[in-house]
């Protein structure tokens, strides 16, 4: 999926978020502003937008002076999410139909999005998730594919969301011990997104196959990923892709049995799939 005009201020409006996330004086805040509007005037429309980021967030955490932009507000999502885990195992250990309820907890998830042009609140999503259709609705589907793979890959999307990606991962292990997993995360920090670090943090290296992807995007871009990940990407049964921006670099990728759990946030990637705002979306790539 290639940026759009609309892309183009909100990739601007980053800057802002991220001056303000990290209490930067005056100076650098216009400093962060004009160099990324700046850089805005020679975006090219053949990227899509998390090839985009990745460019902006290098520079400005370059001005910044700060490796990780959003190290600390990464830590207390998570310390968030996991407060919220014990009613939620409550909830898996009381359903009809786990799948569908662990599914439902992982794109609630998905609201933790410092990227977003709209924001939502975790804890409201979660009570009403569960009695919200899903918009694009291949979870039949995807519960099919799932049953008959011997290979499941979930790429991570952001920090506090991979709390509920974990309790996906341990009820798709139970329902389906037969397969193998892997749990793929961006190979460094960018926006809020899981890396490694989180990652091990939630005990993702002992509930299944820790991959580093490589790739320096918001999203999995497949030509920056390193070549381990290019491979198990290509090899297994089924992939589960988090989040809109593993969405915007997959939903034109070759390989089939890709499924995307996402909540939309913004009105270019509604408009790519034909919904609105708000929507939650479990839906199959079409075969191109």
């Amino acid at each position: 999926m290639l940026i759009d005009k609309e892309c183009v201020a909100c990739i601007i409006n980053q800057s802002v978020k991220v001056a303000n996330a990290i209490g930067a004086q005056e100076d650098i805040k216009n400093e962060l502003l004009s160099k990324v509007t700046h850089m805005s005037k020679s975006f090219s429309f053949t990227h899509n937008p998390p090839e985009i980021a990745a460019d902006v967030y290098e520079k400005m955490a370059e001005i910044a002076n700060k490796t990780d932009l959003y190290d600390e507000i990464k830590d207390l999502s998570a310390q968030k999410a996991l407060l919220l885990v014990p009613a939620l195992k409550e909830k898996l250990k009381n359903s009809q139909n786990k799948l569908l309820t662990a599914t439902k907890i992982a794109v609630a998830g998905n609201v933790i999005d410092l990227a977003a042009a709209v924001e939502f609140d975790l804890e409201e999503e979660l009570v009403k998730v569960f009695d919200t259709e899903f918009a694009q609705n291949d979870f039949r589907v995807m519960q099919t594919q799932l049953k008959k793979a011997k290979t499941i890959l979930v790429i991570g999307d952001n920090v506090g969301e991979h709390i509920f990606d974990y309790l996906f991962i341990e009820v798709l292990q139970e329902l389906y011990p037969n397969a193998e997993y892997s749990y793929m995360v961006r190979g460094n920090p960018i926006i809020n997104d899981v890396t490694m670090k989180e990652a091990k943090e939630a005990g993702f290296d002992t509930l299944c196959e820790l991959v580093d992807s490589g790739v320096n995007t918001p999203g999995f871009t497949y030509n920056r990923a390193n070549e381990y990940s290019q491979k198990l990407f290509d090899r297994v049964d089924v992939v589960v892709s988090k989040g809109m921006g593993n969405y915007e670099c997959l939903n034109e990728s070759k390989r089939d049995n890709i499924f995307f759990l996402l909540k939309v946030k913004c009105d270019v990637v509604a408009n790519s799939l034909g919904k609105k705002l708000g929507d939650i979306i479990c839906k199959k790539k079409e075969e191109l």
